[in-house]
């Protein structure tokens, strides 16, 4: 691994990567490697996940698809030096911004979205003109390997590599120095992340998760309500970062929710041979001790040795139960009430910052209030998850649910450093800030007071 850093290093300082032409012949070229292992991926996708064509495509291939083309019509723009605005006390000089790569990058990728979430950064990190090295997740080995082999076919090991085993592996990466480390994965992983690369002050992007609340009010759109909640919960089985984690409606409105509820679960997700598997046994088992908090009021069934667990909801759930301690990641959705909108805001606030937060809503003033009043790393009004699908919209958290943001132009940025620059004349020198001119701080005053 070590060899490989150094490989990268070496190729990165001989300036190849640093054209546009290069950037955008790599992006291409990524591109069309994808394509042509398409449908190897949603075979295995299928295989580990039990992801349908349709879920496959749509959040994993597609999206980086939409993301390639994005950047590529945009590079050029976002790569050119940006002229500021320079003050009057250095008269004579002009102001620029420099984007330039951080060098070597590290990318460590979660097993959730095993695909999109390792290629959709290296997409940011070849955009920004970057090596990187990638560390897919052990929990899906057969995407792993397959990301291996379509990055081995896209590009030189000395530009980009994939580097697969467990966590001893990513630990032994994190112990060496990369100019930059990308991290997707759970808060307790991330401050491990963070750790390691505080001992080289190496900067970071943590993209983690949290708690997210779906907040449904009086004024909501029931109907919709209920079925884009249930839509984006149980998506993937409910491995999604930023899915509801649960549901904070007002009192008088629990019970018809419920119910419009449980018509969407059967309808959307109603086919367990088509739904989503647990990525394995243990994080089955763990999901299952969950079913003991509060009260089941639809579904609860599961099959562990299948890594099979029915959409379910629960009601009577507590702050003080397990399943309320910590990111749910899985098919449980908790049910909890509030009597006024003050109070949902204080929930929310009386806990970390999420890394999503959903109001349903029809009323101004509070969708108003909650936006204004509640910190949170992106979201929607009257919808669910559809916000990271918007390449104009950087995603990422804040506080424990993240540190910096992706996704569009916010992928350049986050594997770019912007190097500011003065540009000064020769053809005069003025005297004023030199401490040997006449009344110096007089005039400095004036021109800085």
């Amino acid at each position: 691994m070590n060899d490989i850093v150094q490989k990268q290093k070496r190729y990165f300082r001989t300036g190849a990567t640093l054209s546009l032409s290069f950037r955008l012949a790599q992006l291409a070229r990524l591109k069309e490697t994808i394509q042509a292992h398409e449908q190897t991926i949603i075979d295995t996708l299928a295989k580990e996940l039990n992801k349908s064509p349709f879920e496959a495509y749509t959040t994993e291939i597609g999206i980086v698809y939409e993301e390639i083309h994005f950047i590529t019509k945009r590079l050029a723009r976002w790569m050119k030096p940006k002229r500021v605005p320079t003050p009057l006390t250095h008269f004579g000089s002009k102001s620029y911004v420099y984007p330039e790569p951080y060098g070597v990058s590290l990318i460590i990728a979660p097993w959730n979205y095993p695909f999109q979430l390792a290629i959709s950064p290296l997409i940011g990190a070849i955009a920004a003109g970057n090596c990187a090295v990638v560390k897919p997740s052990e929990y899906t080995p057969a995407m792993s390997a397959l990301l291996k082999i379509i990055v081995a076919e896209a590009f030189s090991e000395e530009y980009v590599a994939v580097v697969e085993g467990g966590a001893d592996v990513s630990q032994q990466l994190l112990d060496l120095r990369f100019d930059h480390i990308f991290f997707t994965g759970s808060v307790p992983v991330g401050k491990i992340v963070m750790a390691a690369a505080a001992k080289h002050l190496t900067p970071v992007t943590l993209e983690l998760g949290g708690k997210s609340p779906a907040i449904v009010d009086q004024s909501a759109h029931l109907e919709l309500a209920a079925k884009r909640i249930i839509w984006g919960k149980f998506l993937n089985a409910g491995q999604t970062c930023i899915a509801p984690d649960y549901v904070l409606v007002h009192e008088a409105m629990k019970q018809p929710l419920l119910e419009k509820m449980k018509r969407y679960m059967d309808e959307l997700y109603g086919n367990p041979d088509a739904y989503g598997r647990i990525v394995s046994e243990r994080h089955a088992e763990r999901l299952v001790r969950f079913l003991n908090n509060g009260t089941v009021v639809y579904g609860g069934n599961y099959n562990i040795e299948q890594r099979w667990i029915e959409p379910t909801l629960l009601d009577d759930v507590t702050w003080d139960d397990a399943i309320m301690q910590e990111e749910i990641f899985g098919p449980l959705l908790p049910i909890l009430t509030f009597q006024t909108i003050e109070e949902a805001i204080r929930t929310v606030q009386d806990h970390e910052k999420p890394l999503a937060l959903y109001l349903f809503a029809e009323d101004k003033h509070i969708q108003q209030q909650v936006l204004t009043q509640v910190s949170f790393g992106g979201g929607c009004i009257n919808d669910t998850i559809m916000h990271i699908a918007n390449p104009h919209l950087p995603f990422g958290g804040v506080g424990q649910s993240g540190i910096g943001a992706y996704h569009g132009k916010a992928s350049f940025d986050a594997f770019s450093h912007y190097k500011s620059v003065v540009k000064q004349t020769t053809k005069f020198d003025i005297p004023l800030r030199y401490p040997n001119f006449p009344n110096a701080l007089k005039w400095v005053r004036k021109l800085m007071g």
